[in-house]
């Protein structure tokens, strides 16, 4: 875990703020477009980093205040210059690097522009000139003179908005080029899924189609034909618990008391990763977990559910 100190809390919009943290011991390192989660009282969240990593000594997140939202809530009301957290991370495949292109197209809503205002610091601090274009739905100003002033200054990049709802027309009128392009889209997840029908409409390839958001639905329960549940061993505390048909590892593990640190709980985050040392499972992820993990025995207790008796080193 890596311990930061609150250094400033800037108001960005009514219901918006940035959180900016000193980092104390090594720098820490990172690409544009990751994420970190955060212990809040006990409570874990991950949020995209939205300040630039060609300044490590500093890591800044940006957060919405949600009705009803304890965390964020809690946030935008007590966190204050002096106060001390601590996160875990940074983790997350949402950059440049992981997917190298020519050409970029970012989609954002709401606050799903976090990640794409550190890539655009970072592109700005390097003087790279790339060739992306970002298109922002929604009437909100979540850091449009920001973008706006990059988009006149560094040559290849274009930030572009929108107060009405995205069609497949006005995004083939403003980006024609669209299907050449490695896409990135990050909002909320009614928006995301209108994107993805937007997409294949235009004729986009899937695989070069990314998203990310922390505000996914809960992962949905899985038929079960029959047959009874498994036997989870978890070897680093010596626990036992049944897993019912269709459950979780997580939801298992909670049920019998086990503590576990989850934050998303959808496959995304990447917090729950544990080693499987024995059994099976099948696991419906969102990008939390790399193939190369998975080979090597990695599972996301989240979004885990057993075929077979399993043995867990956690």
């Amino acid at each position: 875990m890596i311990t930061l100190v609150c250094r400033g809390v800037r108001a960005e919009t009514d219901d918006v703020k940035s959180f900016v943290f000193e980092v104390q011991g090594p720098a820490v390192r990172y690409r544009a477009g990751q994420f970190m989660t955060f212990d809040l009282g006990g409570v874990s969240r991950s949020y995209t980093l939205s300040s630039a990593p060609t300044r490590p000594d500093r890591v800044a997140i940006t957060v919405k205040r949600k009705p009803g939202g304890v965390v964020s809530g809690w946030l935008h009301d007590t966190m204050r210059p002096g106060d001390v957290v601590r996160a875990s991370g940074p983790v997350g495949f949402f950059t440049l690097e992981d997917h190298p292109a020519a050409k970029y197209l970012f989609l954002t809503a709401g606050s799903g522009v976090t990640p794409l205002i550190s890539i655009a610091r970072a592109l700005y601090d390097l003087a790279v000139e790339p060739d992306l274009v970002s298109v922002h739905s929604g009437r909100d100003n979540l850091f449009r003179d920001e973008l706006a002033f990059i988009g006149r200054d560094l040559p290849g990049f274009t930030a572009l908005r929108t107060g009405e709802r995205l069609t497949a027309e006005m995004l083939r009128a403003a980006v024609p080029d669209v299907v050449e392009r490695e896409v990135f889209c990050c909002g909320p997840p009614g928006y995301m899924a209108a994107v993805r029908v937007m997409l294949g409409e235009l004729g986009c390839d899937p695989a070069r189609c990314h998203e990310e958001s922390f505000e996914l639905e809960p992962l949905g329960p899985v038929p079960v034909v029959g047959g009874g549940g498994f036997r989870v061993e978890f070897s680093g505390s010596g626990r036992v618990v049944e897993c019912p048909p269709g459950g979780t590892l997580l939801e298992a593990a909670e049920a019998a008391g086990v503590a576990v640190a989850t934050s998303c709980r959808v496959g995304l985050c990447g917090t729950c990763k544990s080693s499987l040392t024995a059994g099976r499972v099948e696991m419906d992820h969102k990008g939390g977990i790399r193939a190369r993990e998975i080979a090597q025995g990695k599972v996301l207790l989240c979004c885990a559910r057993p075929l077979t008796d399993l043995v867990i080193d956690r």
